[in-house]
């Protein structure tokens, strides 16, 4: 299990390479929701995601020839974008694995970062590994990492020092990269936290991890929240979700439909549906307790699918 020092010393090696993001409030949501609610502004981290964070920090662990050889990921699209601006950082060749449908916006990123993007039909996890062995690339999982994790453990650190009053925290769920890190840093630091994960119905894959106490995969996940449709919880995540999370609570594709187009409406954000996940959750009914504080993260938003 990772440790407090771990966590620090990960966030110490991201210093001066990421943003130390803003914290936010918004009285209109505060009012709809009836509670005191700060936002961690993730989506103004570099490639617009929280995704660099535990990235970047793998790729500087990696030795030299490892990253001569070239990095490679699988991703929806936020991760592929994190690895490839990391990638660039770090001086390493970058490959992503994306599926054929990708959010054309996200495949652009990639490219733009300097990635090979590799557009691939069916099970991607497969098609990531065969690409990965036919290559001789090294693998970076986006999320089933330790470094991974202990990178994305900074944010929890970051949510603490700026506001040490919080007593709830809401974060996005899909493979479980966030939570894990989050929520690890955040109870070391007060245990008394509440750490809620949010994750949509039709890609609930951590809830049935959970349930079964194994991580399970699943046959299709599919949302509107593309960045939180893993089809598979991490193996190194959820022992962590299991001792440091409270609960996942799930929300529908219309709830997080509605949620995005209510923050954006009232905050002005160009959130993702992912990164609006907390208050789609408060539109179904979840009351956080006391000081709450919503993770806002995203990569680049795809309008077409709001229908605005």
């Amino acid at each position: 299990m990772p440790t407090l020092e771990d966590i620090r010393q990960a966030a110490s090696e991201l210093e001066g390479r990421i943003h130390r993001t803003p914290i936010l409030t918004s009285s209109a949501l505060n009012e709809r929701f009836a509670a005191d609610l700060v936002l961690k502004a993730e989506l103004f981290q570099k490639t617009g995601s929280f995704k660099v964070r535990g990235l970047l920090t793998k790729l500087l662990r990696l030795t030299t020839a490892e990253r001569e050889r070239g990095v490679i990921t699988v991703s929806a699209g936020n991760a592929a974008g994190a690895l490839a601006w990391a990638a660039r950082d770090a001086g390493a060749p970058a490959t992503v694995v994306m599926a054929a449908t990708a959010v054309p916006a996200k495949i652009d990123a990639a490219r733009g970062y300097g990635a090979t993007v590799e557009l691939v039909e069916g099970d991607l996890m497969a098609q990531y590994e065969r690409i990965r062995d036919d290559r001789q690339l090294t693998g970076v999982h986006p999320f089933d990492d330790e470094d991974v994790i202990l990178g994305h453990a900074g944010l929890g650190l970051e949510l603490l020092a700026d506001r040490p009053d919080l007593d709830t925290v809401l974060v996005p769920v899909g493979g479980g990269g966030l939570i894990s890190g989050v929520a690890t840093a955040v109870k070391l630091l007060k245990p008394a936290i509440r750490v809620i994960g949010i994750e949509p119905e039709q890609a609930d894959v951590v809830s049935r991890s959970l349930g079964a106490g194994v991580p399970q995969k699943l046959l299709t996940a599919r949302s509107i929240a593309d960045g939180l449709a893993a089809p598979v919880c991490g193996t190194r995540n959820l022992p962590l979700i299991q001792q440091y999370v409270d609960d996942v609570v799930r929300v529908s594709e219309d709830a997080l439909l509605e949620a995005t187009r209510l923050v954006m409406s009232r905050t002005k954000l160009a959130l993702e549906p992912a990164a609006a996940a907390p208050f789609a959750a408060m539109l179904e009914g979840f009351r956080p307790e006391g000081v709450t504080a919503a993770v806002v993260s995203g990569g680049n938003l795809d309008v077409a699918k709001l229908r605005f």
